[in-house]
């Protein structure tokens, strides 16, 4: 009957293992703006009735944005990176340390079984039992039953006739014969024998008050913290890729801007010194014209160094050496053109599209469930044991049913006192919750500025642009009439001088813009995740 309620009472512990302590997790409330500031009223034209590009509220794909971009060696460029990138590679195996340890987690909730074997060769001194001397022990006893009918039959078994001999030789005697009778005869003091064992043990710990499912549910949440995290990266690299090959273009745009500008200022070099030849010009003219080219070849070796820094990212991003990319993009190519339009949907889509806030999000879940695994510590631990096995002196036997034996049964265990430590750990798992939920927070609160302030720079840079290309054209328009007024001596020479470096400073600044406007796209797909789904 005790052995009935013992049982029962553990079939009880059994069936109250549903009970699971500490918070269930629910994802917050965050609020986020009805629509995105930066837009600006369709139809809307920019400062001095310059048209604005429109991004839209427009539900937008972003999964493959640089596809907008409609330039074949982009996509080629992101695809391989995708494949070689090496810190792609270590997010990567990060899922996969994440999904281990998930594995580990789980395993707890399973029984543990193990099996064991072993062989021993032992030996035991019989040095360590009673004395032999001193009229103590055994032998002070035989003394006195010496002349016993027991001793005597002992002194026979002996040849001994003991009736001869006097009574202190009897001691003597009487423990030699004990001593043969209980080693053997002749054989040494230490005897050996050999120990087979084998067998298997198990143990079941039951989740009674739910910690390990609450590691569980931690673990899973940091696997999909991992996955959010890789996904991150990859916005991250595709962007940083396309950022580079923009780059790259417009330093070579720039560098063929100057390179052009050279040209035709050593054309005016070559003009001054023909008029001073003739008498119509002075070498200060000539001194000036000399002056403004050597500060324009001056922009060169910045620009092919740019242009060298740039392809040695590139590779590296494609996991490969700096010089790899060199021969492939040494040519110049135009800068990539933006799209007409720019759908960017609404500001909660954003919650959802960027894999850094998800990742905040499965790291304040972690975190909660975390606070569950450290107060189910107060509690007691309740756990089932068992084994089996056999154990023989000769291995012919050691699987016969004399050499088996079992055990099985119940164990608790309850942490008493703990100087305070599990109550701790409790408070610090509370903290890093606290932390987590404002580390979301902050990340909702950054995603929503970056996209904010990518908009903004967005729109107003190709307002910029606009009024950098009605620069560009007045100043070629200048440059000409300069030039032809200057021939004929109808025009100062440093009214040609102004109007070369306007125009060389207007084109360049129209390239740096075209670059900005697509890196401010860029920065946009970015800023609203895009690029991880593709």
């Amino acid at each position: 009957m005790k052995a009935a309620a013992h049982w029962a009472v553990w079939m009880m512990v059994l069936t109250v293992g549903g009970c699971v302590v500490g918070p269930n997790y629910t994802p917050p409330d965050v609020q986020t703006p009805a629509q995105w500031s930066g837009l600006q009223p369709s139809g809307a034209t920019g400062e001095h009735g310059v048209p604005a590009t429109q991004p839209t509220a427009d539900p937008t794909d972003v999964a493959a944005w640089w596809k907008n971009l409609n330039d074949p060696t982009l996509d080629s460029l992101i695809a391989r990176a995708a494949e070689s990138n090496l810190d792609l590679r270590i997010a990567t195996a990060r899922v996969r340390e994440a999904r281990a340890q998930r594995s580990a987690a789980a395993s707890s909730l399973w029984p543990q079984i193990g099996l064991s074997g072993s062989y021993r060769y032992s030996g035991s001194s019989l040095n360590a039992g009673a004395k032999s001397s001193g009229g103590t022990g055994l032998l002070k006893d035989a003394r006195n039953t010496a002349l016993s009918s027991a001793a005597r039959s002992i002194l026979a078994g002996q040849g001994v006739d003991a009736g001869q001999i006097a009574s202190g030789a009897v001691n003597q005697i009487v423990g030699k014969v004990i001593d043969n009778r209980l080693t053997g005869g002749d054989q040494p003091s230490h005897r050996g024998q050999n120990l087979f064992q084998a067998g298997f043990d198990a143990s079941w710990e039951i989740d009674v008050f739910g910690g390990a499912q609450r590691g569980l549910e931690a673990a899973e949440a940091d696997i999909e913290a991992s996955e959010e995290d890789r996904r991150t990266l990859i916005v991250s690299l595709v962007s940083e890729v396309a950022l580079n090959y923009v780059q790259l273009r417009g330093y070579q745009q720039r560098l063929d801007i100057a390179l052009r500008n050279i040209e035709s200022q050593q054309s005016t070099v070559e003009l001054t010194q023909e008029r001073l030849a003739a008498g119509f010009a002075s070498q200060l003219e000539v001194a000036q014209a000399k002056t403004q080219l050597a500060t324009t070849t001056s922009q060169v070796p910045m620009l092919q160094d740019g242009i060298r820094q740039t392809l040695y990212h590139l590779s590296v991003l494609l996991g490969q050496q700096p010089d790899a990319l060199v021969a492939e993009l040494d040519q110049a190519e135009a800068i990539p053109a933006s799209p007409p339009a720019v759908p960017v949907g609404l500001p909660s889509d954003l919650l959802r599209r960027r894999p850094d806030v998800r990742s905040a999000e499965r790291q304040l879940a972690a975190a909660t469930a975390r606070i569950g695994e450290a107060i189910a510590e107060l509690f007691p631990k309740f756990s089932l044991t068992g084994s089996f096995g056999s154990q023989s002196r000769n291995i012919d036997n050691l699987f016969s049913c004399k050499s088996l034996g079992w055990a099985v049964g119940p164990a608790v265990s309850w942490p008493i006192f703990q100087g305070g430590r599990i109550r701790a750990n409790i408070e610090a798992q509370n903290a890093r919750q606290e932390q987590a939920l404002a580390t979301y927070e902050q990340t909702v609160l950054i995603a929503l500025k970056e996209v904010e302030i990518a908009l903004s720079a967005y729109s107003n840079e190709q307002i910029r642009r606009e009024s950098l290309k009605n620069a560009v054209q007045a100043s070629r328009q200048a440059t000409e009439l300069s030039t032809e007024l200057y021939t004929w001596g109808r025009a100062s020479f440093l009214d040609l001088l102004e109007a070369q470096r306007a125009l060389y400073s207007s084109e360049d600044a129209l390239v740096q813009s075209d670059m900005a406007v697509v890196t401010d796209l860029i920065a946009l797909y970015k800023a609203l995740g895009g690029g991880w789904e593709g």
